[in-house]
Order: structure tokens, then sequence, then C-alpha cells
């Protein structure tokens, strides 16, 4: 080999050698896309402080999107990996075959989710919501506790017109006077208090007729599989921001850096973020783990749950099929190992 050659083989081998540390470097990298939606709950300060990158060593992207039924579209795409939803897009999104699972519980949603009528909308009861207008972001929780609470009032739902707004524009619309009643979850909750009356909660609603509702966390299935250690530690990273929440109440104040990390991230008014975070039960990982929640199987809670909800939209129209079985859908096995 020529003094030419020798040199331009050592740079081609050289370069070879480069495409191939950065081939493997990019297969080493670990990167996830987490959709949120404007919910109040305490993991928003570890989403605020990066805690998430600290626990797995991967690069997070997180995703705010409009309702639950987006974040289960997004991931049924694959631009998401990971997601929060209300138990009722879950319990649709399964049912239309989206490879999903539940994992999490981020809140039992209690009195967190409410019916309320508009300030002289001259609605004072559920049963006077006949003929007027309800803004409720479909295929949420709220949207079929909306449905649940009229029927139980004896109001047939075809009997009030029920409009598909996302949290924002039920607030626009709420302003511009365009709706008569909303069902729907803070930080929007409590603007419309604030110029309305309060007809039901979910929390009544569950124990009136035992349909109740939650927010979880799911996965893609395959994601999980392949990347289990950063679900299980991104369980303990949520466990934890819950037990800080839990064991320490009265330290999140509206001046708390956890406080003010909540009100940022989802958008709430700081001084309206404690009052918030109270209308909801936040389960332990051992409660999680239990039948009443992701453990048991068929006869877990969640998924329970997840298949009277599914019967529900079933007979609403919102959805064609029913599962026979939703603990498909549910996987304790990340709760259970941080319950250890």
């Amino acid at each position: 080999m020529n003094r030419l050659r020798r040199p331009l083989a050592a740079f081609a081998t050289l370069l070879a050698l480069s495409a191939l540390f950065a081939s493997t470097a990019r297969a080493d990298a670990k990167e996830v896309v987490i959709a949120y939606q404007d919910m109040v709950v305490p993991w928003r300060y570890a989403q605020a402080t990066g805690e998430v990158e600290k626990a797995t060593g991967y690069k997070v992207t997180y995703r705010k999107l409009g309702s639950g039924a987006d974040v289960i579209r997004a991931l049924a795409s694959g631009s998401v990996q990971l997601g929060e939803a209300g138990s009722s897009p879950i319990a649709a999104g399964l049912s239309q075959g989206v490879d999903i699972s539940l994992f999490w519980i981020l809140d039992n949603i209690n009195d967190a989710e409410a019916l309320v009528a508009r300030d002289g909308s001259n609605v004072a009861s559920i049963a006077a919501l006949k003929g007027k207008k309800i803004g409720v972001p479909f295929v949420s929780t709220s949207h079929f506790h909306t449905l649940v609470a009229l029927q139980s009032a004896g109001v047939n739902p075809s009997d009030v017109k029920i409009v598909n707004l996302r949290p924002p524009e039920v607030a626009a619309a709420w302003e511009r006077g365009d709706i008569d009643a909303t069902y729907i979850w803070d930080p929007v909750l409590a603007k419309v208090k604030k110029n309305g009356k309060v007809l039901i909660t979910s929390g009544q609603i569950a124990q009136q007729t035992g349909k109740a509702t939650f927010d979880g966390f799911v996965v893609d299935r395959k994601f999980a599989k392949d990347n289990a250690e950063f679900v299980a530690r991104f369980v303990k990273v949520l466990a934890a921001n819950d037990a800080s929440y839990r064991d320490h109440t009265s330290a999140w104040t509206a001046a708390s850096p956890q406080v003010q990390a909540v009100a940022k991230e989802s958008g709430a008014n700081a001084q309206e973020v404690p009052a918030s975070l109270a209308l909801y039960a936040f389960p332990t990982p051992a409660q999680q783990a239990s039948n009443a929640w992701l453990g048991g199987g068929a006869q877990s809670g969640a998924a329970k749950s997840l298949a009277a909800t599914a019967a529900f939209l079933k007979t609403q129209g919102t959805i064609q099929n029913v599962l026979a079985d939703y603990s498909a859908g549910v996987d304790p096995r990340f709760v259970q190992r941080a319950a250890q």
C-alpha cells in the first residue's frame, strides 16, 4: 500500500468505527415520552424537578394532552409510551384493542370531579338539567358519571344536550355562558365553582351506585416488557411523591415548592391547589397491590370497574365491544414490587 492509500485506509477505518460507536450510542440511549393532563396530583412535583430522569437515567419528554381519550390515541399511535387517563378512556381503549396495561392508580377521584350548574342557568337539581346544555370531555370519567347521574335522577341523556369540550374549552364556554353545566375536574372545577352550584360529586355517585371512577397510569405493553426496570423505578417515584403528600399534607401550602410545581405543571392557581388535592385519595402501593385495586385478576377492583364502565359506555354507543375480562389490561407487578 502506498503512502497515499495508507492514511486514506486508516481514515476509512476510523469513519467506520465512529459510525459503529454512534450507532451503538443511539441504541443504548434510553428515551421515553410520557403524556399527562392538567390534573392536580402530587407527582407533578417530580415532573417539575426531574426526579424521573434522575431515578431512571432515561431522557424523559413530557407531552401535555387535552383529555384521556387523546392520551389513549397517542398510545395507540406509538407517539407516547406512558400516559395518564381516567378509568373511562382506559376502558374504552382496552375495549378497542389498544395494547396497553394499567399499572398505577394515580388517584381515587372521590370528590375531585363534580357536576356543576352555572349561576343564572335556573338549574338547582340534576332533574332540572332536562333541555339544558352540559359541557364535558367525551369518553372521560366525568362523561361516564354525567350519564350515570342523569339516569339515576330519571333523566334520559337524550333529553340533555351534552357537548364534547376539553377542559380549557369548558372554561371558555362557561365564561361566555354557552353552557348551563359541566362535569369537570380541577383546575377548571375550582373556577366554575366560583359562580356555580355543585349538584353531585363522583364520590357521591360512587356511594349511591357503586360505580367508582379513578385516574391511572397506562403503558404500552411492549414498552413495559422491554423497559420493565424503568417502569419499576418510575412507580417508586410516583409512590414517594404520593407518600410525601399523605404524610406531610400540612407542609403542602400554596407557597411551598411542591404546590408551586403542581400549579405550574397543571396550570392551576397555587392558592387553590391544596384544596384541590384534598378532594382526591391517593392509594399506597400496598393498597394498590391488593384486590381493592390492581391485585386479584378478574376480581380486582380496577378490572371490575373497567368492565362496568365499558358495559355502560356500550349502552351509550360510545364503544362497540365489551371484553369478557378486563384483568388482561391490569398489571399489578410493579406496585407489588414497590410494596415490598
